[in-house]
């Protein structure tokens, strides 16, 4: 992974601040943009800033259970708050960033794909997901995807979630389209909607924001799985120590108090067959 340097100093100088900083060893300082103060490097982190509950940013105060993870594992790097550098990481963007160097690694909901190691190489998984429904919390009669014949399921544009529920389990569903998430709940507080479909804990954060909480429910039917790593270039040395990060995270508790208190009043629990997961080995 290829952190920034600050200011440029003697040889020496630049020697003995990279002995007192580097984390787990590394000594490899690359790196573009800015610069942090003198004494340490700036660890640069993609995120989402428009997934309540997992990647937000209000202000300049970012929350999230994606936030929290990338704060342990950079605080178990040795970077400490105020060496984070958050950058915001659209999904179509994400491996180019990585490649370009933009980022030193991205928490954003970012699925583990074979396509995708062929560009960049991934830490974790830190959470597996699964596709699932968001109804409204009085609604009895969705309780999977086969439930949704006839019935009208939001999700957002360029998404292959619905279609997929359309071609698997409910081929009469009608499908609407939206340009957000958030879009897709106010259609479903209105009625225009029966269900909203996409990963079950981004369904989670959304029903678990100040707006909504107590009116929406995650049905706990998932029907796929995806697994959420850490992004990171493909010559990062970083792997074995992000892995070791994210299990530390689930043995002290704190992995499964982000969850809870991130989707807190979403009427939601993690799928404990799949959750917390355990980091696959580095390649």
């Amino acid at each position: 992974m290829k952190f920034r340097k600050s200011a440029v100093v003697t040889a020496l100088a630049a020697t003995a601040a990279l002995s007192l900083t580097a984390c787990g060893g590394s000594g490899d300082s690359g790196g573009s943009g800015g610069s942090s103060e003198a004494g340490g490097d700036t660890l640069r982190v993609g995120i989402k800033y428009d997934q309540p509950g997992l990647g937000f940013k209000d202000g300049e105060t970012y929350s999230g259970f994606d936030v929290d993870v990338a704060r342990y594992i950079a605080k178990e790097l040795g970077y400490p708050e105020d060496k984070i550098e958050w950058v915001e990481s659209p999904s179509a963007n994400r491996e180019n960033m990585l490649s370009n160097g933009q980022v030193d690694m991205i928490v954003a909901t970012y699925s583990i794909t074979d396509a995708r190691k062929q560009s960049v190489n991934f830490a974790g998984p830190y959470f597996v997901a699964g596709q699932d429904l968001l109804v409204k919390s009085d609604n009895t009669d969705i309780k999977g995807p086969e439930d949704l014949e006839g019935k009208n399921l939001c999700s957002v544009t360029g998404s292959t979630s619905a279609q997929k529920i359309k071609d698997k389990y409910a081929g009469s569903v009608n499908l609407v389209e939206q340009g957000g998430y958030a879009d897709c709940v106010t259609m479903l507080g209105s009625g225009g909607v029966d269900a909203v479909t996409t990963d079950d804990i981004i369904l989670a954060g959304l029903a678990a924001t100040d707006a909504n909480k107590g009116k929406f429910k995650v049905v706990g039917a998932p029907f796929t799985e995806e697994k959420y790593g850490v992004g990171i270039p493909k010559d990062s040395d970083k792997c074995q120590a992000i892995n070791d990060a994210i299990t530390k995270m689930v043995d002290d508790g704190s992995w499964e108090k982000s969850v809870t208190s991130n989707t807190q009043g979403a009427d939601y629990k993690y799928n404990t067959k799949l959750n917390p997961p355990k980091p696959e080995p580095c390649s």
